[in-house]
């Protein structure tokens, strides 16, 4: 009866940790796709075999250290994938965003401000543009869906005298050939990467290009914890610029990045599901009191999406004012 159950729980390990293992090399296994099929078919024979040998052949603790034997193989490839800054990147991630900080004086390098037609046509404008925190008078999160309701992206829009905007965004950074997977973020599939662009390229792409749906809110931050997160963006996107990082779907996102700025900056803040499903973030931003207050989250919902007045402003010079209208807090 002890053998059973020792055999049975050696036996889910394996099974369990093949599952992580097939997926490792289908996600990165060298070789195209004869490698990847070719290594993660090899692997799932070899675990058939020792299954085999541990039920039936009598010698349970050899068949586990054959497979000891093989994780340990799989482990030290794995550790030997490193993420890096050079490599045939999609137009719109060529760059990481870098800056230079004097005091309240910002400059930053490739600031994205592409013209989208299309999702495969588009004006390709790379720029260098200067900020002064002193006149940095608002922040915003824009949140961005394409469909499923728990999973958002979420963009930080900062906005000065003179209605200027200039948004952030953490992003995966894909490679040509590559399109965006929430199971290969869990796999080195992807870089991660800080991206400071226009409005009218990095909100206008995902209304008006990718057809997704678009909320805006207030964020309610004092003046100065609104320079400090500006300048937290500068600094971690400088520093990805360096030494380049993995995305990872639940570790390293759009959110977490976000969150472990501004738990520097406002202290206490809880961690919180919504964090990783960011469909339902709004809510616990509401709820943290980090929204405009005396207003529901439902009448901010209804009164911040933009979706069809971004798709009304398309290329407008006044696009981040048009979108705006009727926002509260810039109503």
């Amino acid at each position: 009866m002890l053998r059973s159950i020792l055999l049975t729980l050696v036996s889910l390990v394996m099974i369990l940790s093949s599952v992580w293992a097939v997926l490792a090399l289908w996600f990165q296994a060298p070789g195209g796709m004869l490698g990847r099929v070719g290594l993660g078919g090899l692997w799932l024979l070899c675990l058939l075999a020792l299954l085999y040998w541990l039920w039936l052949g009598g010698s349970w603790w050899q068949s586990l250290l054959v497979y000891l034997a093989m994780g340990i193989v799989l482990a030290v490839w794995w550790g030997s994938i490193e993420p890096s800054n050079q490599r045939n990147w999609a137009d719109d991630l060529e760059y990481i965003t870098t800056g230079e900080i004097d005091g309240r004086q910002v400059r930053l390098h490739h600031v994205r401000n592409f013209d989208w037609r299309t999702q495969q046509d588009y004006d390709v404008r790379w720029e260098t543009r200067d900020y002064d925190l002193a006149r940095l008078r608002s922040v915003d999160m824009i949140t961005s869906n394409w469909g499923l309701a728990p999973i958002s992206h979420v963009l930080v829009s900062f906005g000065f005298d003179g209605g200027e905007h200039v948004a952030f965004s953490v992003e995966i950074r894909r490679e040509q050939h590559e399109r965006f997977s929430e199971l290969g973020g869990f796999f080195k599939q992807f870089e991660l990467s800080i991206i400071a662009a226009d409005e009218r390229d990095i909100v206008r792409v995902r209304s008006n290009v990718r057809n997704e749906e678009l909320e805006l809110y207030r964020i309610n931050l004092s003046p100065t914890d609104a320079r400090e997160l500006f300048r937290s963006f500068v600094v971690q996107a400088n520093r990805l610029a360096e030494h380049p990082r993995f995305y990872h779907t639940v570790t390293g996102n759009c959110t977490t990045i976000v969150y472990s700025m501004m738990k520097k900056i406002v202290h206490g803040l809880p961690l919180d599901y919504r964090l990783l499903l960011t469909g339902y973030l709004p809510a616990y931003v509401h709820e943290v009191g980090g929204m405009l207050p005396g207003r529901s989250l439902a009448e901010l919902q209804h009164h911040g999406n933009i979706t069809e007045r971004a798709r009304a402003a398309d290329d407008d010079p006044a696009f981040s004012t048009r979108i705006r209208q009727r926002v509260p807090g810039w109503d």
